[in-house]
């Protein structure tokens, strides 16, 4: 969607994610990596990405574990990830974290709490059933489209609560 709309991504792929893509995708990590304009290992902290002087205007982490939220929250910077997340707090550029646990501990919610009050919004992978849903897809492209809305970029992926928007997916008849 992003390419689509012709933004320059930045892509980085945890070990850990590498290895949850063969396990929960039909994606190779190679197909994932292309799909953006650039991508990095997490271990390359002198990436561009990892400085405040470089533009970009948002950052998205989804998924994003709990690891990688508490490291966030400390601002613990042991990776590229939480650099640049650090980075987009310090710089006031909005950072978007699509956590994917449940249910949440004490300690989640606090560090959720602590990203929040230094400017990330947190994104539960959620998806509201106002759409009602035809199916996984529908879902997805639900937790997508109001990630995207999060960074202002405009999209047609859901049908809007109470705004007569046409999305991009083929209308199908709704069964209630």
């Amino acid at each position: 969607m992003l390419r689509e709309k012709g933004c320059i991504t930045h892509l980085i792929v945890s070990d850990a994610a590498k290895r949850i893509i063969g396990l929960e995708t039909e994606w190779a990590v190679d197909e994932v990596l292309g799909l953006a304009s650039r991508a990095y290992e997490q271990s390359d902290l002198a990436a561009s990405i990892a400085s405040g002087s470089y533009p970009i205007q948002a950052m998205v982490v989804a998924p994003c574990s709990m690891k990688t939220l508490a490291t966030i929250a400390c601002g613990i910077s042991d990776g590229l990830i939480s650099r640049s997340a650090d980075v987009c707090l310090k710089e006031r550029r909005r950072l978007v974290l699509v956590t994917r646990e449940m249910p949440l501990s004490l300690l989640h919610l606090r560090n959720m709490v602590a990203v929040t009050e230094a400017g990330g919004v947190i994104m539960p992978a959620s998806p509201g059933l106002y759409t009602l849903p035809r199916g996984l897809d529908d879902l997805v492209d639900l937790v997508v489209g109001r990630a995207l809305d999060l960074i202002g970029i405009e999209h047609r992926l859901h049908p809007r609560w109470g705004v007569d928007v046409e999305c991009t997916r083929p209308k199908k008849p709704y069964y209630v």
